[in-house]
């Protein structure tokens, strides 16, 4: 027998708040907690209430949102909620048109060219998946177009795994301050939020994805992940969740020098420490790009591997390792699997803080960029402070390596044609 569609106790909640006096309205919570199908569920909603209305789905990146609902949630919620309602697409302007010609559109906030082509439009809902991902300033230019003329009272919505209370998004919603002055919002009422989790959506998870997924994430995962909560921002961390989110980007510019990380584990047991490989780049604009942490815990021939792929997925002009415990070994492994594999031989001559400082301060100063989002490294940063200096943050200290050596002056990469 079909299933029919039945909300949850804690989606029923969020239609009430949805549907109600606020004009804008967050749902944050734990991972797989049903916000996103519940949010795309209630814009279906209003499209089918009012005909010919428009409603945008925005991220930062345009094909993340593409593929995480255009692809994904959207057919989920048509077929379980809305079973035969014929869409049709658009693949020239990228939105789904339904039968009574309202239209949803998707769209990234990453560069002025595709903002543009989005925000041209007016609209009655704007949905921000993934909020904790946007600038202040690129969802306050896109609630301009928050002005379609319809039957529909129009209205901004915003989903999220909690940032750091540094963020925005918990400023404006959780203490109703305006994020920029920090003076409580003139309208208060105009902002609700709600907490969802996954332990509510238990019957919509897979076997095994509370118990097991998520219980074997780190104590900073967990609270985030799992329970939803705001984190503060570590005291003394060199990196906060806010200045990583605020340079995220979905793709690289030319490039002129890539290099790659290495921070090799002593052992290689299941309780060991991972084997930290970050591959990062400087381009042409003086900004440096994290482009891929293949980080893991394996045997040294395994972790070789994985260098040697990153090097030929990247086509990188170095590979640089720490060697104070492997000494030359670490070198032969890697050659083992790469004989002409530009090698450097770094040694740890400072203190940990000591050597993440200047690439903490180019952080601050907005000129590297994680092109896209790097959970497990990104959680070392933001935990990582002068107390717990002396652990072992692998990724972290293979992204430090990497970073280093893009700061040194060098010739521009040649890139035969």
């Amino acid at each position: 027998m079909k299933r029919a569609f039945v909300k949850t106790a804690a989606q029923q909640r969020a239609i009430r708040l949805l549907s109600g006096p606020s004009r804008f309205v967050m749902l944050y919570g734990g991972s797989r907690s049903g916000k996103t199908f519940i949010l795309v569920y209630a814009i279906l909603v209003r499209a089918l209430r009012a005909a010919g209305s428009r409603h945008a789905i925005l991220r930062l990146h345009a094909n993340t949102v593409r593929q995480s609902i255009r692809f994904d949630t959207l057919p989920k919620v048509v077929k379980l909620a809305f079973p035969g309602l014929g869409l049709s697409e658009s693949k020239v302007d990228q939105l789904i048109r339904l039968p009574n010609g309202s239209e949803l559109w998707f769209g990234g906030l990453d560069t002025e060219e595709r903002a543009d082509k989005i925000l041209g439009k007016e609209f009655a809902t704007i949905y921000f998946n993934e909020c904790s991902e946007l600038g202040f300033e690129a969802v306050s230019t896109a609630l301009t177009r928050l002005a379609q003329r319809t039957a529909l009272k129009n209205r901004a919505w915003f989903d999220c795994n909690p940032a750091g209370k540094s963020h925005w998004s918990y400023r404006l919603f959780i203490e109703r301050r305006d994020p920029v002055s920090g003076l409580p919002l003139s309208f208060p009422d105009n902002y609700a939020s709600m907490l969802l989790n996954p332990a509510e959506n238990r019957e919509n998870l897979p076997e095994g994805y509370l118990e097991e997924t998520l219980a074997g994430l780190t104590e900073r995962q967990r609270l985030r992940f799992q329970e939803g909560a705001w984190l503060d921002d570590l005291s003394g961390a060199l990196w906060s969740t806010a200045m990583i989110e605020r340079s995220r980007v979905e793709a690289a510019p030319s490039l002129e020098r890539i290099v790659i990380g290495v921070d090799p584990a002593v052992t290689s047991g299941k309780d060991s420490d991972e084997t930290g490989i970050v591959t990062a780049g400087r381009g042409a604009d003086g900004h440096y790009y994290v482009l891929a942490d293949a980080s893991c815990r394996e045997r040294p021939a395994g972790w070789a591997a994985r260098v040697r792929d990153e090097y030929r997925r990247f086509r990188a002009d170095r590979v640089v390792a720490e060697v104070n415990n492997g000494g030359d070994l670490v070198e032969t492994v890697l050659r083992s699997q790469e004989l002409d594999l530009p090698f450097r031989q770094v040694r740890a001559m400072r203190g940990k803080i000591a050597r993440a400082e200047p690439v903490a301060a180019l952080y601050e100063q907005g000129k590297v960029h994680h092109v896209g989002c790097f959970r497990e490294l990104e959680e070392q940063m933001t935990s990582f402070t002068p107390q717990t200096g002396t652990g072992s943050p692998d990724r972290l200290d293979a992204l430090v390596w990497a970073m280093t050596v893009l700061m040194e002056p060098a010739s521009p990469r040649f890139i035969p044609a």
